[in-house]
């Protein structure tokens, strides 16, 4: 269905203090632990890139069910599902059967942005949450940690979106933690590497064991929405192989210096690509349901 039927004010007759429940609930989440922003904004992405963003991410497995959590981006990283279960309760409180779960990840989105420091812009709304999910292609769209620039900007473009879009929403990183797993292979064997840097890294990532210890993907600036992870590119300290692609001697070279000095730029395509990525096939009309309760269908 096509993304024109998503509009700003969808609900602003069946749910009129919607917005003002999301954010509430943001905003106490991310006070509580500021790195649930990075964990709520990856929500969202890892829902839109598999077949559109239709709160396919939330769903639990079950005996007779297959769901995109054990999928190998989301199994023991992704994050955020309680906070997302508590503004559906506290949704579903107001305006019961209402609001979708995929609208709900794509305004705590935003919202997560915000309150870190980050851009605003106005989420359209009207999606529909899906009755399936797809192990198989979370596992093939998602783009992983270990590509090559050829590579993630074939998985952004086979999406829709350009390199200069991609490296816009790459911009995620300057909020958010790595496990140690999906960098150590940077850490011990590249080149092109910060030498005070990795070794800073190192010591909460060793050759064996530590898999899950977590170290920021922008160390200048954690949970702050700014400019720095482009910053730190330039000066090779990006923490996954994927993020130091964007700025190694190749095409996008010049957009990570555009933005690492320019926030107002970085912030407004940023934010662009953001609506673009919320409109990647949304179930709109009769199209899927509205869920009770966003881990399973109704």
């Amino acid at each position: 269905m096509s993304s024109a039927q998503l509009t700003s004010n969808f609900y602003s007759s069946s749910c009129p203090n919607v917005l003002s429940v999301i954010k509430t609930a943001v905003d106490s989440a991310i006070s509580t632990e500021s790195r649930m922003g990075a964990s709520l904004l990856r929500l969202h992405f890892h829902d839109c890139f598999v077949n559109g963003c239709d709160a396919s991410v939330l769903l639990d497995d079950t005996s007779s069910f297959t769901g995109e959590k054990t999928a190998n981006p989301n199994s023991g990283s992704l994050r955020g599902f309680d906070v997302i279960d508590t503004i559906k309760t506290q949704v579903e409180s107001s305006c019961a059967g209402v609001v979708s779960c995929a609208d709900i990840l794509a305004v705590a989105a935003r919202d997560s942005v915000v309150k870190l420091g980050g851009p605003s812009w106005t989420v359209l709304l009207g999606r529909r949450d899906s009755t399936t999910a797809s192990l198989s292609t979370a596992n093939s769209d998602i783009p992983a940690p270990t590509l090559n620039l050829s590579s993630l900007i074939s998985s952004f473009s086979n999406k829709g979106f350009n390199s200069r879009e991609m490296v816009a929403l790459s911009g995620s990183h300057t909020i958010g933690q790595a496990r140690c797993t999906t960098f150590r292979n940077r850490l011990y064997n590249e080149a092109n590497i910060n030498t005070s840097f990795a070794t800073s890294v190192k010591s909460n990532c060793p050759q064996s064991g530590g898999d899950n210890n977590i170290s920021p993907l922008d160390t200048t600036s954690p949970t702050t929405f700014d400019i720095a992870y482009y910053k730190n590119l330039r000066i090779q300290r990006g923490l996954l192989h994927s993020d130091q692609q964007l700025f190694n001697g190749g095409s996008t070279d010049s957009i990570v210096t555009t933005y690492s000095t320019n926030s107002a730029t970085f912030f407004t395509d940023f934010a662009n690509a953001m609506v673009k990525m919320g409109n990647l096939s949304p179930l709109t009309d009769t199209n899927g349901q509205i869920r009770k309760n966003c881990r399973k269908t109704n």
